[in-house]
């Protein structure tokens, strides 16, 4: 049996990358050029993939330049970010462990790391500090990358996935400092921020009072296009020995409101349903498979919140702009003006909703037409 063409749940960075070729030529070009680039959008939209692809090519084409992508996702203390910072950039830096133990320690000052090895290396290389030093000269770490590429006469871009988190540490407004001193002077190493949680994001670096505005180049991911996933889906279709119409195609993207993750995933159930040719029959079947399997989340989504942040999810998705209004509040049960403001901030921050031009509209596509169908029973029919 062939491997399905689609891909969600992780990220997608060569065959089953769609479109993009405008965002992938600025990335890189401002990735080779020197130029900081922070990446916003909403959650699921593609931006850990583009960033991959990116760097992907630029690992094939330009060996003198050194790149190195870290998740902050389950980074929980400055301490934890430190030492995986310097970790993983001194593993960018040289393909040999061997230099890794090698020359780590070449590289700090007044810091002594702990460098250790497993059974295999290549996986297995630690780094630790003492913590009170560490933080009485966290300068030191983040100046790291600099050092290695003067030592080592190269460049080298560091990619921070789920940026955001950083703001979650104690004494973030402290590191948050630190960090913009030491990057800005850098002329070496360029860096590519990004993370999901758009909000934060753009706090961090549209805010004139924040230490981060205009460290570099913004990038507003904005979604693929329908027609550009429609030949894709077709293209991969016929690639794997089976058919759909350009009609029949373009129902996945818009069911799922070109939301890259989610088109993926009933792109990839639809295939898996189709024998030969697919049609609206493999498509609703697939919808109802989505929608089962996600089921549970978004149960835990609505069994969470408020029931008055509730009513404000009933009235986003029956399309109300004027929430505070009198007869949209009383129809509604949805409190005061006061709650009303305070719980569109509330469902934004959760990624639940999202502002779009002064309107308001769920984040999932997916989590819409369930909750359409559990609160107002319209069925997602294609």
């Amino acid at each position: 049996m062939k491997d399905s063409p689609f891909i969600y749940g992780t990220t997608v960075s060569n065959n089953s990358f769609t479109n993009r070729k405008s965002e992938t030529a600025k990335l890189r070009s401002n990735l080779l050029s020197g130029i900081n680039t922070m990446i916003i959008s909403p959650r699921r939209w593609g931006k850990s993939s583009l960033v991959e692809k990116v760097i992907y090519d630029i690992n094939k084409k330009n060996k003198e330049i050194k790149t190195v992508i870290i998740d902050l996702f389950s980074v929980s203390s400055e301490e934890e970010f430190l030492e995986t910072f310097a970790r993983e950039v001194i593993k960018s830096s040289s393909s040999k462990w061997q230099e890794w133990m090698s020359s780590g320690k070449d590289f700090f000052k007044i810091l002594i790391p702990k460098l250790s090895l497993g059974v295999d290396p290549f996986t297995d290389f630690s780094l630790s500090f003492d913590w009170k030093e560490l933080k009485k000269h966290s300068d030191e770490v983040l100046a790291l990358p600099e050092t290695i590429c003067k030592k080592k006469g190269i460049k080298i871009i560091v990619c921070l996935d789920e940026f955001q988190n950083l703001s979650s540490f104690n004494d973030y407004l402290n590191l948050e400092k630190k960090m913009r001193a030491a990057w800005q002077r850098q002329k070496f190493v360029t860096y590519c921020l990004y993370g999901s949680k758009r909000h934060m994001m753009a706090d961090i670096f549209n805010n004139p009072s924040k230490p981060f505005y205009r460290f570099g180049d913004i990038m507003l991911l904005s979604k693929i296009e329908c027609y550009d996933w429609v030949a894709f889906i077709c293209k991969s279709f016929a690639d794997s020995g089976k058919y759909i119409s350009e009609d029949d195609a373009v129902n996945i993207p818009e069911l799922m409101k070109n939301n890259s993750w989610y088109v993926q995933q009933l792109a990839h159930y639809t295939w898996n349903l189709t024998q030969k040719t697919a049609g609206k029959t493999e498509i609703e079947a697939a919808l109802k498979e989505l929608i089962y399997a996600n089921t549970p989340f978004y149960q835990k989504s609505v069994e969470t919140i408020s029931l008055t942040q509730l009513n404000l999810l009933k009235a986003v998705v029956k399309g109300e702009t004027q929430f505070t209004s009198t007869i949209v509040m009383q129809h509604y049960q949805l409190g005061t003006p006061r709650n009303v403001s305070k719980n569109k901030t509330l469902l934004v921050n959760n990624d639940l909703i999202n502002e779009v031009n002064g309107l308001y509209e769920f984040v999932d596509p997916a989590f819409e037409l369930w909750f359409k169908k559990q609160f107002f029973n319209q069925n997602y029919n294609v």
